[in-house]
């Protein structure tokens, strides 16, 4: 269990994120078409695991953003943005943000996903949903790279992440 907070006050996730040089946990998640993806699906690429609560507050936004641009900047490179908003929700933001570069999925069908990466809040108002986190898989399934947030409110470490990720494209 992680221990994390959110304005300071002290929440908990039902675990920790996969250990670096683990295979990484697979998973089935829903696209903004409804479709489903998963893991193998992105195979022989370097994955980003954007995971947050949920698109509706600045911070998960800004991430999204965030990592839209440097996704179509890292070769060989894709980003997944992962939160239990609903679809419609990952799809609405995407197209008026004018997002193309990441891939939105939602865990509304899937929550063993929180249990597999260890990322879903137990305790506080926020029960129930996916804490902030990254994780970057490489090209062989692996974990390269992770980072829990510890304060709800924080915007991940891009560059850790983006250091992290060079070190596999480079």
């Amino acid at each position: 269990m992680s221990q994390i907070t959110l304005q300071g006050n002290p929440v908990q996730t039902i675990g920790s994120l996969p250990a670096v040089g683990m295979p990484a946990p697979s998973f089935k998640l829903v696209k903004s078409d409804l479709s489903e993806a998963d893991l193998q699906d992105f195979g022989g690429k370097n994955i980003i695991l954007n995971i947050f609560p949920s698109l509706d507050t600045s911070v998960c936004a800004a991430s999204v953003r965030r990592f839209n641009k440097e996704a179509g900047e890292s070769p060989d490179t894709v980003v997944l943005c992962i939160s239990a908003d609903l679809p419609f929700a990952h799809k609405r933001f995407c197209e008026a943000e004018g997002l193309n570069d990441v891939i939105p999925l939602s865990v509304f069908r899937s929550p063993e996903f929180g249990l597999d990466y260890g990322v879903t809040f137990t305790s506080g108002p926020l029960t129930g949903l996916l804490s902030r986190a990254v994780v970057i898989i490489d090209r062989s399934g692996k974990v390269a790279y992770t980072e829990q947030i510890p304060e709800i409110g924080q915007e991940p470490d891009y560059d850790a992440a983006l250091l992290a990720l060079s070190q596999l494209t480079g």
